[in-house]
């Protein structure tokens, strides 16, 4: 899968009623995951061929004595279940993408959500890099393989990504990509990166 495929299946993001293609013969359950506030519901939107469905209330005070809105004073918004889209990559893949509220009280929504799951794409913040560790230690006691795509705040550092790697003491087979989780073409090609990820874990441990 090349850049002309993430053009291709981002042109197809049209948010529009749309019927899967007859010739799809794989679909893939994905989860987008990643701490409070770091950009799962835009992401979502942005790939979903499909008007995404989502499940975001307003942010009350109550809600703000529990969710660190450090850095993000402005949020007035959070989701309270799941976000769900769909995305065509080509004319026999479909992926399914199902995000996932981060504060730590949904914990068990999105343990749930991993039933079926091929693996997941963990989006991190640069500005709170520390709390994506315990969404990437869930995923590991589930044995869901994942990949880290770093999403691009205005005003947020910008590191080196051997820096992140070390940061969020990556395996060195994990990857790591940067993505505007703004823009269809950038998430396209951070979720190609995880689905030629899980084909690659998928030959290595095919038999003999």
């Amino acid at each position: 899968m090349d850049s002309a495929l993430a053009s291709d299946a981002a042109a197809h993001g049209s948010h529009g009623s749309r019927y899967l293609p007859g010739t799809v013969r794989t679909a893939v359950k994905i989860l987008v995951v990643g701490h409070f506030a770091v950009g799962k519901t835009t992401f979502v939107g942005s790939l979903s061929e499909i008007r995404p469905l989502r499940t975001e209330e307003t942010m009350t005070q109550a809600g703000a004595l529990v969710d660190d809105l450090a850095g993000i004073e402005g949020k007035t918004t959070t989701t309270v279940a799941m976000d769900f889209g769909r995305l065509t990559l080509n004319d026999s893949l479909v992926l399914y993408l199902f995000g996932a509220p981060g504060q730590q009280r949904f914990t068990r929504l999105w343990q749930d959500m991993t039933e079926g799951a091929l693996g997941a794409l963990v989006l991190a913040d640069t500005r709170r890099l520390e709390q994506s560790f315990d969404v990437m230690g869930l995923l590991e006691e589930h044995g869901l393989p994942y990949a880290v795509a770093v999403n691009h705040f205005d005003g947020a550092p910008v590191y080196p990504q051997e820096e992140v790697r070390e940061a969020l003491d990556l395996l060195p087979e994990t990857p790591l990509v940067t993505c505007d989780a703004r823009d269809r073409v950038s998430s396209t090609r951070a979720l190609i990166a995880l689905v030629e990820y899980l084909q690659r874990r998928s030959t290595v441990q095919e038999p003999v």
